[in-house]
């Protein structure tokens, strides 16, 4: 049985390494597509994005504000299943239950980025079978933790998971960053150290990424939201924010 992967970005390449059988890669970058094609080796080949093949697995790997939409335009070269790793699961699960009704249907979202692989994997499934089966198990036997929640579940995690923590870092380092004030090594707490750390990683990520991500999730409203209150907040009344913050 051979997939289609539909993106040929960074997730798109870790579900190809991820898993047994071949893989055809479609792009709206063509040059893209036969990279990963050339990276994946002899189970990889590149195809047109409007290629009318027909595969068992067809796999949308895209940004999550185009899910629905590539959803839409690819479901229907699956034979067996369809499945992403957009990062959110109400959604393309809902797309693909109006493209593919007959076909199995799962979401699967890697909380990590494709450097930081194995690691734990989301899994919403709306109809399973031997496909999707068979999809679990070679990302389980590629070193990852399946851990199945409901599509309505995780997206309200990825609220605080990825909306609020990816909007407090980039709040932390644009406010370190306005402050244009180098700070010496000898003069770095650990709490600051972490946080540092944290936005060198988001930064060093792709903003397009964290765009889509505010877009879905939001976060960025309740980040500010928080540091408004705690920048009006009287210092002697802090014990109340300690205790809010601590349930």
């Amino acid at each position: 049985m051979d997939v289609l992967v539909v993106g040929a970005g960074e997730m798109g390449r870790w579900f190809a390494a991820a898993v047994t059988p071949d893989v055809a890669f479609a792009d709206a970058d063509p040059a893209r597509a036969e990279a990963a094609a050339d990276a994946l080796g002899p189970r990889g080949r590149a195809v047109p994005l409007d290629t009318t093949d027909s595969f068992g697995i067809v796999c949308l790997a895209v940004p999550m504000r185009v899910a629905s939409e590539a959803i839409a335009d690819h479901a229907g070269k699956a034979q067996q299943a369809v499945v992403d790793v957009t990062g959110s699961m109400r959604a393309p699960l809902d797309a693909m239950a109006a493209a593919a009704p007959a076909r199995e249907r799962v979401s699967f979202h890697p909380l990590f980025g494709g450097d930081a692989a194995p690691g734990t994997v989301a899994v919403s499934t709306a109809a399973g079978g031997p496909a999707t089966d068979g999809i679990r198990r070679d990302i389980e036997a590629a070193g990852n933790d399946l851990v199945d929640v409901a599509p309505e579940v995780h997206d309200d995690a990825m609220r605080t998971v990825q909306g609020r923590t990816h909007a407090a870092i980039l709040a932390f380092a644009l406010a370190a960053a306005d402050a244009d004030d180098d700070v010496p090594d000898e003069l770095r707490t650990p709490v600051y150290e972490r946080l540092a750390a944290l936005a060198e990683r988001v930064l060093n990520g792709t903003p397009r990424v964290y765009a889509d991500i505010q877009a879905t999730f939001d976060g960025a409203r309740d980040v500010a939201a928080a540091a408004e209150r705690l920048a009006d907040t009287d210092p002697d009344e802090y014990d109340a924010l300690y205790d809010d913050a601590r349930k």
